[in-house]
């Protein structure tokens, strides 16, 4: 998948329409996938990319809850980014993702079926509702969108450790964010 992006990337601007027609428009999961390593990569750093991130991945977990096929607005598709930076992203994100292709296998496979994978889609539609607020604070988004990456994985791979990784990180990532809040108070 991180060689369908860096492909799209050979431009000097890359739009979002260029990504999507790389990975194919038949499962919505990848590309969830894919908006959310983006900001997991330093590419999280520039103003407005988390927002439009959230926007995309909100709206793709309501059509994959909905069983429908990936639609995003025009705009939306229109939305670029140079690409020189998106394959900065693609190089710093090569060695995480080498691993994780090394570590996955179809397990724990009813964590990403049915009921479990519609309360899945829910989630990756609720946890991007605050990163715009959250724009402001380093490194807060890239470890929301992190866990938004491993729910993604978990039901693209069939991985359902991944999917339990993704609930650890529901729930380290708030506590851990109150944690820093209490500190930066004191």
């Amino acid at each position: 998948m991180l060689d369908a992006v860096d492909r799209a990337a050979e431009d000097d601007t890359v739009e979002l329409r260029d990504v999507v027609a790389e990975i194919g428009d038949r499962t919505i999961t990848p590309v969830i996938l894919v908006v959310a390593l983006l900001l997991v990569s330093p590419l999280s750093g520039v103003p407005g990319i988390p927002t439009i991130c959230a926007i995309i991945i909100i709206l793709l977990s309501l059509q994959g809850l909905a069983g429908r096929r990936l639609w995003l607005p025009r705009w939306m598709m229109r939305a670029e980014v140079k690409g020189h930076r998106l394959q900065q992203a693609v190089q710093w994100m090569r060695k995480p993702a080498d691993w994780i292709d090394r570590n996955s296998h179809p397990r724990l496979q009813y964590l990403t079926r049915g009921p479990m994978r519609l309360l899945i889609l829910a989630q990756c539609a609720v946890i991007p509702l605050g990163w715009p607020a959250l724009e402001l604070l380093p490194g807060v988004t890239s470890l929301a969108a992190a866990t938004v990456g491993l729910f993604a994985f978990g039901l693209f791979a069939r991985d359902g450790y991944f999917v339990i990784a993704g609930y650890i990180g529901m729930v380290a990532v708030p506590v851990g964010a109150l944690a820093l809040l209490n500190v930066a108070v004191l």
